[in-house]
């Protein structure tokens, strides 16, 4: 609506996000297993990256994983909202949100894996 953006949008997004970075920290455990692993793998990354790209890509595949996990955890959360029972087409739903993060995970390891090998003149 008009009159609504600028900084008081943006305002209120960055609160959005907060509620949202909390709840996901509070209530789950892939969220919570996967921020920790960041958490580690950050200061790491400034040993392993060989230059600024290489950096960029290894923060930006622990951004996307993260990503992907929050927006996993609104599928299902949503899922289970409007289906809480048994639902065969909620049960693929789940499964496709869920394989998004698996891919997400082997690119995050294929890209870390590869800077290893690099950082270490294996490749």
């Amino acid at each position: 609506m008009p009159g609504n953006g600028g900084l008081a949008r943006i305002g209120r997004a960055f609160w959005n996000t907060m509620g949202g970075l909390r709840e996901g920290l509070s209530t789950e455990a892939a969220i919570k297993q996967e921020v920790a692993i960041a958490l580690i793998a950050f200061p790491l990354s400034f040993f392993i990256a060989t230059n600024l790209w290489v950096w960029v890509a290894l923060i930006g595949s622990l951004l996307l994983l993260l990503s992907i996990e929050f927006l996993n955890t609104a599928i299902e959360r949503l899922c289970n909202h409007l289906h809480p029972g048994r639902h065969e087409a909620i049960r693929v739903t789940k499964d496709l949100a869920s394989a998004g993060v698996f891919f997400a995970i082997a690119l995050t390891g294929l890209i870390w894996f590869a800077a290893l090998l690099a950082r270490f003149g294996l490749f």
